[in-house]
């Protein structure tokens, strides 16, 4: 499997199948390709520099968060086969529309309505992996500024490793770092006139997405597509 060899990270996402055009333009909205690794061209923005307010969710590669980024406590495979039989559990299911929206700041892809399956979904991916995860050292904790997080914020923090998580959780495609006013001003347009039709287009939730990282600040790549069974 790729990337795996001297694993520093793993994450359960969700990112479009490779032949959805949104696999195609949002890679190249972020200019590297996850399933590849491949660096792509990106669109051009008078006044600005995309490929800086895009370079963390480039290095994550296109995808929506389902478990975050884990040190593993054992081997790849014991983990692997935890994630295919938590797959082979979960029915296959439809994406709402998705529409880019503006989330704390950054520039994002958004569900259009809310979607429990999907939700269902990242809880168990945080719950059935969690014996694979090793708990955040105290410089992460710190890193993770949690006097700023919610109470449900911190207390996730202590037992998941991640604030964001169950009912802090929400859905979103990163596409930019967080933006000023007026680079949004000029972003969202041209990202929404990019990305808007292949965002907006029905689809099928019907893989569960294992991404690893080799080693520290490498980006991320897809190493496998888990199917869903149901």
């Amino acid at each position: 499997m790729r990337g795996v060899e001297a694993l520093a990270r793993v994450a359960l996402y969700w990112a479009p199948a490779v032949d959805d055009p949104l696999h195609r333009l949002g890679s190249a909205w972020l200019g590297r390709d996850a399933e590849t690794g491949a660096a792509l061209a990106q669109p051009a923005i008078p006044g600005l520099d995309l490929p800086a307010l895009t370079a963390d969710p480039r290095r994550y590669g296109l995808h929506a968060t389902l478990k975050p980024p884990f040190h593993l406590t054992g081997g790849y495979a014991a983990m692997r086969a935890d994630a295919e039989a938590l797959a082979a559990e979960l029915a296959p299911f439809d994406l709402p529309p998705l529409e880019v929206a503006s989330l704390d700041g950054f520039l994002a892809l958004r569900e259009a309505a809310p979607c429990p399956a999907l939700h269902a979904m990242a809880d168990a991916c945080v719950r059935r992996l969690d014996a694979h995860r090793r708990p955040p050292d105290m410089a992460e904790i710190i890193r993770r500024r949690p006097e700023r997080l919610s109470p449900a914020g911190r207390e996730n923090l202590r037992l998941w490793g991640y604030p964001g998580v169950f009912g802090e959780w929400r859905f979103h495609v990163t596409l930019t770092h967080r933006l000023t006013p007026g680079q949004e001003a000029l972003v969202r347009p041209v990202a929404t006139d990019m990305l808007g039709e292949a965002a907006s287009r029905p689809r099928r939730v019907a893989e569960l997405c294992l991404f690893t990282q080799a080693a520290p600040g490498e980006p991320f790549l897809v190493a496998e597509r888990l199917p869903l069974g149901g």
